[in-house]
């Protein structure tokens, strides 16, 4: 366990050759005519203060954030508007999930019939865009830019049909998705168990959650699936002084800090780990199949949104996601009772440093209750 900077897997200029044909794609082809930069998205420590470029098209500053499939599954952005000042309007044929970071403003979403809703929003709220609706983003402030962060599903259909003109400028209707209903985006929803059958979260850094023992530490759980569409969405909570349990997903899972402070350990194997330190406005992008452990350093709750695609869900028979079952069983969990003595000393440390001591010990407990029983490893 380590704090090094992740191996990046370059390979000599020979290999590379006979991949260079390769390496662009429609999509990465795409934003370079959009003007825009490519960075890395493993870890980036601060989104409100991350580097933008101009957008000329939609009229904002823009940042793609790439992790390691967004070439063939989803991808993230930035984009901030100026103060008085409003984006172009757009349509497109993916999907798109929005955090907003900083300021306040509206948005309207039209359909091909003219139906037309409008709704405003704040820092920390949380909305879906319709499929294929023309939508507008205004902001709110004539003193204060506002920013948000967005996850689409835009690199496999983009990279799918190669024509850009197709993917924005196609007029049809998805009456399943929207059909200009006045309530479309009204602050509320369903509670179906976990999910929240809604489109539009008002304030989803205080949104009640629900409790989930099964990731661990006491915390609290809810996810959405909002506009009817194929990528979803979750937020956890956990105390202060306690951490999540170990697990790995499939690519694309983009973990937004949404209060407190701590750290996340990551790597390729349970003896790879790195340490990303964290707090509210961090992102970390954990790549496919790594495995990662959340941990509250602070002195309040720690909060988080995790905006992804259906295929980081790994499900079992009966679709339940294999990150929150044991890997005792078969699943990608890591109970508490099977972690590395060096988590928990390497927790311990760390919040020695802020004057706090662990509050595990009744989670440890707790998990013993419902413990699988451990399969012997026969070599």
């Amino acid at each position: 366990m380590n704090t090094a900077v992740t191996k990046n897997a370059l390979v000599s200029e020979t290999i590379a050759k006979k991949f260079e044909t390769e390496k662009a794609t429609p999509y990465t082809r795409w934003i370079a005519e959009e003007g825009l930069d490519i960075i890395p998205s493993l870890y980036v420590e601060n989104l409100h203060t991350v580097e933008l470029k101009p957008w000329a098209r939609r009229g904002g500053k823009g940042l793609y954030l790439n992790h390691d499939a967004s070439r063939t599954s989803n991808d993230c952005y930035v984009c901030e508007i100026a103060p008085g000042s409003e984006l172009a309007p757009q349509r497109q044929l993916f999907e798109e999930m929005i955090y907003v970071l900083d300021g306040r403003g509206s948005t309207t979403v039209t359909n091909g019939a003219g139906a037309k809703v409008s709704f405003e929003w704040k820092a920390g709220a949380i909305f879906a865009i319709p499929l294929n609706t023309v939508h507008q983003h205004f902001n709110g402030s004539g003193s204060e830019p506002a920013r948000f962060v967005a996850v689409t599903n835009g690199p496999p259909i983009i990279n799918a049909f190669g024509d850009t003109d197709f993917v924005f400028n196609t007029p049809y209707d998805f009456k399943n998705r929207f059909a200009g209903e006045s309530n479309y985006f009204a602050n509320g929803g369903e509670q179906k168990g976990l999910l929240l059958d809604t489109n539009f979260v008002a304030d989803a850094v205080n949104l009640p959650l629900i409790s989930a023992k099964e990731r661990g530490a006491g915390g609290g759980h809810i996810r959405f699936s909002m506009a009817k569409g194929s990528m979803n969405s979750h937020i956890s909570q956990f105390p202060t002084a306690t951490y999540k349990k170990a697990h790995a997903h499939g690519p694309g899972a983009h973990v937004i800090i949404m209060s407190g402070s701590g750290f996340s350990l990551m790597g390729p194997d349970t003896d790879n780990l790195n340490r990303y330190d964290w707090r509210e406005g961090t992102m970390i992008v954990p790549p496919n199949m790594w495995f990662h452990q959340h941990f509250n350093t602070g002195t309040t709750p720690a909060r988080y949104l995790a905006f992804k695609a259906e295929g980081v869900s790994i499900r079992n028979a009966q679709g339940v996601p294999k990150a929150w079952i044991s890997r005792r069983v078969g699943g990608d969990q890591i109970d508490y009772a099977d972690e590395s003595l060096q988590v928990r000393e390497t927790f311990t440390a760390a919040l020695a440093q802020v004057g706090l001591t662990p509050r595990m010990a009744e989670a440890y407990e707790m998990e013993l209750a419902d413990l699988p029983a451990k399969v012997s490893q026969k070599g």
